[in-house]
């Protein structure tokens, strides 16, 4: 468990190194691209692409499956089961790429030549853009399995290193696009295109040298896992399905009832909960593969300990910055955007609540993926997705106020995450009490003991820029101060505080 223990913590800090790295490489890089494309052709490719993400769940739903059924035959050491999940997996991506190739030139070329307002001047541009953007697309396609092999292997480092690269790369295009005198807008297309044909090769290069299953020499094939794998990703499918469409669902009924103003507000929340909700993601990726693993391997103990100390720990590292965040939020939007849209502070703290929330969840939807039984678990959270669109549907037909919806989404949100707990009950045998007694009571007192103090001093304080940075360290310490006293039990202060001792004394021994 120790081992177990070290592996993770250095997982994570090379996830936290990663996003923190990509983070500002890729502020930096969408600043220089507005300035270089300008305002109509950065428009036009985000609305071009926004049709091809569009089917970006297809990978994202096989990429999960990939992840479990590698990490479940590495828990078992089954050498045999590896190599078929290896090529049964790498033949369905192969059928979802062709399936997704179809479907983006016929039905996606139709939509982007018909529907979508374009510049009649930019229509031929925008047009080879979106052939660049389907292939771009499709080449991620083929990268997903190999990501998922490595993130299974635990293997944190090379992810961690491979998606920085890819960083860099897209921070390259844009100089290159100063220097070309082509225009600007095919040129990024192409060019980004060949990014990521640069990163799937990688991946690619990477798999086949060092994971002996990766190999392309001998077809094996088990229809039975073709069968299993299929089962979980056509409920896997039914979850993300429901997922985009109660999103973009209530994008689209917050334009019909309010101004554009107020769907620009939560295109700005929903950035800024993302954002912060990546730290905690980035936690549970390297968390996913031994929960799996304790599961294969029949060690409960262990498997429970990690979700427990796992979801406390998701939970701690969105909330370390999401307080501040809280605290301050109409000075940091003030000095981001400048003039933020009216509702933007009100929305964006309601989105980071919901996300908080789930960021509480994922290492339960990770035990819950262990058994491979998606049935009861998709069809029971997809169908609370679908009544959160129809209760802001409702709402808003009622003459609501645009917050609402974000109100009802807490609620559903509350809602699936007991209903996990309770399907993961079922099928792992989760005891709900231990949960309560090392999750959620530490958590709640986490919060009570932070953000009440932060508040205080923001209420008391100045509004001056040097009293507001102030502030946000306050709420930095008093979060650190309650997650060490409240959040963590005596055993975790222990290692703390030896850590901590034992890097002091090597520092004074200098």
């Amino acid at each position: 468990m120790q081992i177990n223990n070290k592996r993770i913590a250095r997982n994570t800090l090379m996830l936290y190194f990663r996003q923190i790295l990509i983070l500002l490489i890729s502020l930096y890089t969408v600043r220089l691209v507005l300035d270089v494309l300008g305002v109509e052709d950065y428009g036009i490719y985000n609305v071009v692409g926004g049709v091809v993400s569009l089917f970006s769940f297809l990978g994202g739903t096989m990429a999960s499956a990939t992840q479990r059924f590698f990490s479940f035959a590495l828990g078992q050491e089954d050498t045999k089961r590896l190599n078929k999940t290896f090529t049964v997996n790498l033949t369905i991506y192969g059928t979802i790429a062709v399936l997704a190739l179809v479907l983006l030139e016929s039905i996606g070329l139709w939509f982007v030549s018909d529907q979508l307002k374009l510049p009649p001047a930019r229509f031929d541009a925008a047009l080879l853009v979106y052939h660049y953007a389907v292939l771009a697309s499709i080449s991620t396609i083929f990268t997903s399995p190999f990501m998922a092999i490595i993130i299974a292997h635990e293997d944190m480092q090379i992810y961690a290193y491979v998606s920085i690269v890819e960083a860099i790369l897209k921070l390259a295009i844009v100089f290159v696009l100063t220097w070309l005198p082509w225009d600007k807008l095919e040129l990024y297309g192409m060019l980004f295109f060949v990014a990521s044909m640069v990163n799937a090769v990688l991946y690619i290069c990477i798999c086949v040298r060092k994971y002996s299953e990766c190999q392309f020499r001998k077809f094996y094939w088990d229809k039975n896992l073709v069968c299993e794998i299929m089962g979980f990703t056509g409920w896997t499918f039914f979850g993300q399905i429901s997922t985009v469409a109660r999103r973009q669902g209530v994008t689209i009924l917050l334009n019909q009832a309010f101004s554009p103003v107020v769907v620009a507000a939560r295109a700005i929340a929903t950035n800024i909960a993302g954002r912060v909700n990546m730290f905690s993601a980035q936690f549970n990726v390297g968390l996913y593969p031994p929960i799996i693993k304790s599961y294969a391997a029949n060690d409960k103990k262990e498997m429970f300990s990690l979700i427990f100390n796992g979801s406390k720990i998701t939970f701690f590292l969105m909330w370390v910055f999401a307080l501040p965040l809280f605290v301050e939020m109409q000075t940091v939007l003030s000095v981001w955007l400048k003039n933020p849209p009216p509702e933007t502070v009100l929305f964006t703290r309601l989105a980071l609540v919901e996300s908080l929330i789930f960021s509480l969840s994922l290492p339960i939807t990770t035990a819950a993926r262990a058994p491979g039984q998606m049935k009861i678990y998709e069809l029971t959270l997809g169908t609370i997705q679908i009544a959160i669109f129809v209760g802001a549907w409702i709402v808003l037909k009622m003459g609501g106020a645009a917050y609402t919806v974000y109100i009802i989404a807490i609620v559903g949100t509350l809602i699936m995450f007991v209903l996990r707990l309770v399907i993961v009950r079922s099928l792992v045998g989760l005891s709900l009490g231990p949960f309560f007694l090392n999750v959620v009571f530490p958590v709640t007192g986490v919060i009570l003991f932070s953000a009440v103090p932060s508040f205080v001093v923001h209420s008391v304080i100045p509004e001056r820029m040097f009293f507001v940075f102030f502030s946000i360290l306050l709420s930095f310490l008093f979060s650190s101060i309650s997650m060490y006293f409240f959040g963590i039990d005596k055993k975790w202060r222990r290692k703390i505080r030896s850590v901590a001792l034992n890097r002091v004394g090597r520092f004074l021994s200098f």
